[in-house]
Order: C-alpha cells, then structure tokens, then sequence
C-alpha cells in the first residue's frame, strides 16, 4: 500500500523523543519509586474556579458544535488581552483558537511554509519543533544558542544563518528548555533582522507568565514587527490546565483569514465549555502563574544548591518556565547516556538534551513541577549517581530498588 510522503518525513519525529519518559512510566507502572522531572506538567491544580466555569457551561448546554474560528467569549478576552499588551487595537480578526499550542503550531507551519523552504529555529529547541516544520516539507535551519551567552539568540549569529530559502524564524520566548528570556533590546534587533530578510516570527510564548523576574517582550507588541509576526499561546502552562487543550494563534488579519480555511480543514472548532472556561480565565487575575512562578524560581534555585558542586555537573540557572537544564558533558557521557543510566540505576526520569536538538547532546532537562522534597530526594540520587561515575561510589541495581522501596 502506498502512503503520503509527510509520514516518512515524520517517522522518527514522534513520541520517540519521550522514550525514557515512557520508559520511567512502566517502570513506576511496576510498582518501583521513580521520580518523574520529564515532562512540563503543573503539580500545582487549576484554581478552583476555572473548574466551577467549566461546569457551568456545561450545565447550560455549551456542548454543541462551534464553528472554526473560535467562541466569540474566547476571541473577545484575546483580542481584549493582547490589546492591554500591545497597547494597540486587536480585533476578532487577529484571532484564531485551538486546541492546544501544538495545534496552532501546526497550522500556522502548514500555512507558511512547504517543500524547498527552511525555518530559522534556535537550538536547542523543543521537541516537537522539528516535527511541524517537516510536516509541510519544510527543513529545520538551525541557529546555535551559546551556553556562554546564556543561550540568548542573537541577532547577528541569526543574520549569519539565513539563506534565500529561509521564510521564518521560529522564536521561543521565554525558551524551552533553557528558561532564557530575551530582553526588549534583543527582541528588537532580532525583528530588524526579519524586516531585512522578509522573514515571518512565529513567537511562542507558552511560558509569558512564567517570567521569574524582569519583563517579558513580545515582538507582536513591536509596531514595527506587528505585521510579521504570529504569536501561539495556551493556558496549559499559565493556568496550570494542560489537559484542557485550549490554546490560540495571534497575528495579522489577513493571515488569520487566509489561515481559517486551513484551520476548518482540520478542526472545524473546539469545544463551546472549555472556550468559556478559558474566557473566564484570560478576564480573571488568578494567582496560579504567580504561585507557580514562586515555587519553579525557589526549585531551580534547590537544583543549583545541591548539584552545582558535583563533579562532573554544572546546573544552568533559568530565568523562567519549568524546567532547569544540567550539564554532564564533565561526567564524559552524553545527555542521552546519562538520563538512560539514571533511570535505570537511580529510578530518576529526566529528559536527555538529545530531545531538543544537537547543541543541548550534553545536557539533561529536569522538570521542576514536584514537591520540594521529592525534588531534593532526586538530586540526592543524581549527586550520588555522578560520584558513582566520578568512581567514588558504587552502586547495583537490586540493592538500589530494595533501599528505596523501603525508603
């Protein structure tokens, strides 16, 4: 049987990335104590009030079809909040919703880009980057991140990396994995970059509300930079409501109408109750992003205290989002190296930097959304699994199950 060519191109670009991840699963499935710091999930609950809207809406029948471009509650508190941003006028016609970032990835990558071009994307980069830009036949154009310039994107190695078949730069801000925020001045002389080359800026800006101190800068909110730029956002990580997959696409109007038909092509709207739930969300001063950025601040500092004199590791402080990225490349194993043996002889789940990109090969990406006190317990086994490489330890893998199921 024959298939579409986008399933060869994305063929390795799946949930592969998630291997140790899904690995660690069936292993806490088996009853054995891992900690999981994989993957980017709140442990703090949605406020309760978001909860209370969904069930109204609910209860008051908003579970009939919707139509493509979103619920008129939801478009009105995006325009509404990116006009208070940008400090100009958006309207419905700058917005279109879905469920999820990915999905807005998704469609905006098909709607500007095919075979033969590039997307300029900052590496490391998250995982699923690479995916949206192959799927419409596109090709990654990588642009090295520098670890001693706290893997802030600048414009110059930027220029130095376009070619004639680049359309777009894919920007993170603020950046996973790395919890690097750029500054106003940066931001600026990216987009004069972009203006220059013609380039679209896709900006996803998941981690908005997850700055840990300073501003946050959009280039959407850039005169100069509004009409070529294409904001993606959700409240899964603001609102500590992944599983409610509501997100959203900002940008020019005549992109969003250009793009909606695309968009009906494949979703044809979302869901009536989650819209208002997350109306009332974006209408709302919550305390979740404020909580959450309190305690990933206080935990990446944990992180940095217990490991940034370990042999062979050099904890990288973020500056916002969930996550805290580690250096191993002193142990003399790679990322992937490292996370696989730490899973299997310390039951710790981590992120091997391979998932996002060449240049994070000698990294490990920790998750910082559990208790305090799990997360000092899994540095004490990452400090205890690097003395082991150090040869100042030993460890076998029976003994360590038995010591900490009876922890």
């Amino acid at each position: 049987m024959r298939y579409a060519s986008v399933t060869e191109r994305l063929k390795d670009l799946g949930s592969g990335k998630w291997t140790l991840h899904m690995r660690g699963r069936e292993m806490a499935g088996q009853g054995l104590p891992v900690i999981e710091l994989t993957i980017g999930e709140p442990d703090l609950p949605p406020d309760p009030r978001l909860i209370d809207a969904c069930e109204r809406a609910l209860q008051n029948g908003r579970v009939r079809y919707s139509n493509g471009r979103g619920e008129t509650s939801v478009i009105d508190a995006l325009a509404a909040k990116y006009s208070r941003r940008s400090g100009r006028e958006v309207s419905r016609g700058n917005v279109l919703c879905f469920p999820g970032t990915q999905t807005a990835l998704s469609v905006v990558l098909a709607g500007l880009v095919e075979a033969g071009d590039k997307v300029l994307v900052p590496d490391p980069y998250y995982a699923t980057y690479e995916a949206v830009i192959r799927a419409p036949g596109a090709e990654v154009a990588p642009v090295k991140l520098r670890k001693d310039q706290r893997f802030h994107l600048r414009a110059e190695d930027l220029e130095a990396a376009i070619t004639a078949d680049c359309r777009a730069l894919l920007l993170n801000n603020p950046h996973n994995p790395t919890g690097a925020v750029l500054s106003r001045d940066e931001i600026a002389a990216i987009g004069e970059i972009c203006r220059k080359h013609d380039l679209w800026i896709i900006s996803d800006e998941v981690y908005e509300q997850l700055v840990f101190d300073g501003e946050f800068v959009s280039p959407f909110d850039l005169p100069e930079l509004a009409d070529r730029t294409i904001v993606t956002s959700s409240i899964s990580k603001s609102h500590a409501a992944p599983g409610f997959r509501s997100g959203w696409a900002i940008g020019p109007t005549e992109f969003c109408d250009r793009l909606l038909p695309l968009s009906e092509s494949m979703l044809f709207g979302g869901q009536p109750f989650i819209a208002d739930m997350t109306a009332f969300a974006l209408s709302n001063d919550l305390p979740t992003a404020r909580m959450m950025c309190e305690q990933y601040s206080r935990r990446a500092g944990l992180v940095v205290e217990m490991l940034a004199g370990v042999e062979g590791l050099e904890p990288l402080t973020p500056d916002a989002g969930m996550f805290i990225l580690i250096d191993v490349a002193g142990t003399s194993l790679s990322g992937e190296e490292f996370a696989s043996r730490l899973l299997e002889e310390q039951l710790v789940s981590v992120m091997p930097g391979a998932s996002f990109g060449v240049e994070a090969a000698s990294y490990i990406r920790l998750s910082l959304t559990v208790p305090d006190e799990r997360l000092a317990e899994a540095c004490d086994r990452i400090a205890h699994f690097a003395s082991v490489l150090a040869g100042r330890g030993e460890i076998r893998r029976n003994e360590t199950e038995q010591s900490l199921h009876s922890a």
